[in-house]
């Protein structure tokens, strides 16, 4: 086993089993993260055409094998559609909930490309693991032979998480340091409940810790130890933090109270939803009801935003955006979903100012209009002058994207190279970075991305790393021959 490739995937063709009998079969089916009528999933999962051209296989990060497990739904041989989810997934009840399918494997169904509507992939995904869940099928963590090698895991979001559930599995020491209170990143805080429960973020992270994989929380590399410190406690390393500095906005009165980011919204937001004490509730500053809500920014953090604003009780939520619908980047899905919930977009729009002395009491906009493309192909939005108008707000969220810290500095590792953007530098041949044994995956080197691409990035890194570690422990099995 030592010199087998650590991660085995079912290929397409594999043989089945018959199908169960009915009495084995689940029989109910709950819609969630989805705009279609869901009456049954399998009678949704039956609209597989298993065309020959599975665009949502080869569309989707981790290439799963979704019309093959659609079958075996159809055929309500739901177990085996769940091990093959499971297959290539550490978590495919996560990625059925929040994955932007509308982008990826729902977006490219050639049912889709018929007009007669996508299968809607993610929902029936969510329904085969949380019945796995509920029926028992998901099978606890079970470590592999003890190798003799620890390994840090920097950062316990989707990417980190998944390197640590594979390494463990093959016998590897494994701990985990995050700095937040919870395990599970951006799941646990940045992403809203009513979108994804904590429960079902937190059953996958006490799978882990029952599994023996050592979760060390509230702990920041650089205060509670140095990068060199962990180091010369592990053999090999993975920094897996994401990128958590929000960007911000240049305009008058940025400072003013009530101009608050975006994740500090959602954390305070998540915290309750988990029974926490949130001062930032009690005080009203991180709190919606009541209030004239203006959210900046088009992406899929700006949606979570408006809608837990919509979900607080707020007297009434707009969000502004520099260009049109058609070049937002978030999900058109989660536009459509907070549109109808009550949530004001105001497209070609960009806050030039912030209004009020103590607290903010509006938003000075200006018209925009679509220019030249940019470098990325997009049109550029630019100021239409005499434009002007003004918005009244007592709650501005920012939500423009999030950059990376700077690691460096924060982990007192100097020799940790980084790009122009400030995303670690790696060797993409390896996925390590310019320090020995410290490896880097998810967002901290691609940007801020989607959780399945992080998942992706966990699953790639621990065939590097494992190699890395079968090398050096005959390194230093030969130098002990040698001694």
């Amino acid at each position: 086993m030592a010199d087998t490739p650590m991660l085995k995937f079912v290929t397409k063709g594999q043989h089945y089993p018959e199908k169960r009998a009915p009495d084995a079969r689940a029989t109910n089916f709950n819609e969630i993260s989805t705009s279609f009528p869901m009456p049954d999933a399998e009678e949704q999962a039956s609209r597989c055409s298993q065309c020959g051209v599975p665009y949502c296989s080869t569309h989707c990060p981790l290439h799963n094998h979704i019309p093959d497990w659609l079958r075996l739904t159809a055929e309500g041989r739901l177990r085996e559609a769940y091990e093959l989810s499971n297959a290539t997934s550490t978590m495919p009840e996560i990625c059925g909930r929040i994955c932007p399918q509308d982008r990826l494997c729902e977006g490219n169904c050639v049912i889709e490309f018929s007009g007669h509507g996508a299968v809607t992939i993610g929902s029936v995904e969510k329904f085969i693991t949380d019945t796995a869940w509920k029926e028992g099928w998901v099978e606890p963590l079970i470590p592999g032979a003890a190798r003799g090698q620890s390994v840090g895991v920097i950062g316990a979001g989707p990417a980190g998480l998944t390197t640590a559930e594979y390494l463990r599995a093959s016998g590897y020491e494994v701990h985990v340091y995050d700095r937040h209170d919870r395990a599970g990143g951006l799941l646990t805080y940045g992403i809203p409940g009513f979108k994804l429960e904590k429960d079902v973020v937190m059953r996958r992270v006490n799978r882990l810790k029952d599994g023996g994989i050592v979760f060390h929380e509230g702990f920041e590399v650089g205060r509670d130890a140095t990068m060199e410190e962990l180091r010369q406690r592990h053999d090999a390393i993975l920094i897996a933090t994401g990128v958590y500095k929000a960007r911000d906005i240049r305009a008058p009165g940025i400072g003013a109270q009530g101009v608050v980011k975006a994740l500090d919204f959602l954390t305070a937001s998540n915290r309750a939803s988990f029974g926490d004490a949130v001062p930032e509730h009690e005080d009203g500053t991180l709190y919606a009801k009541g209030k004239n809500v203006v959210v900046i920014g088009g992406g899929d953090t700006a949606m979570d935003c408006v809608r837990t604003a919509i979900r607080q009780g707020a007297k009434s939520v707009k969000c502004l955006y520099r260009r049109d619908r058609e070049n937002m980047p978030g999900s058109q899905r989660e536009v459509a979903n907070a549109e109808e919930e009550g949530v004001e977009f105001v497209w070609l729009s960009a806050p030039i100012a912030f209004e009020g002395t103590e607290h903010v009491t509006g938003v000075k906009v200006t018209g925009m209009r679509l220019g030249q493309p940019d470098a990325s192909g997009r049109r550029a939005p630019e100021p239409d002058p005499g434009s002007e108008y003004s918005i009244e707000a007592d709650l501005v969220i920012k939500a423009l994207g999030f950059d990376p810290e700077d690691l460096p500095k924060m982990f007192g590792a100097e020799d940790l190279s980084v790009t122009r953007w400030g995303t670690l530098r790696v060797d993409h041949k390896t996925m390590m970075t310019s320090m020995d044994g410290v490896f880097a995956a998810g967002d901290i080197v691609r940007g801020a991305s989607l959780v399945v691409w992080a998942i992706r990035d966990g699953r790639d890194v621990t065939d590097h790393m494992h190699k890395y570690l079968k090398t050096k422990a005959r390194a230093e099995a030969g130098e002990r021959v040698a001694a």
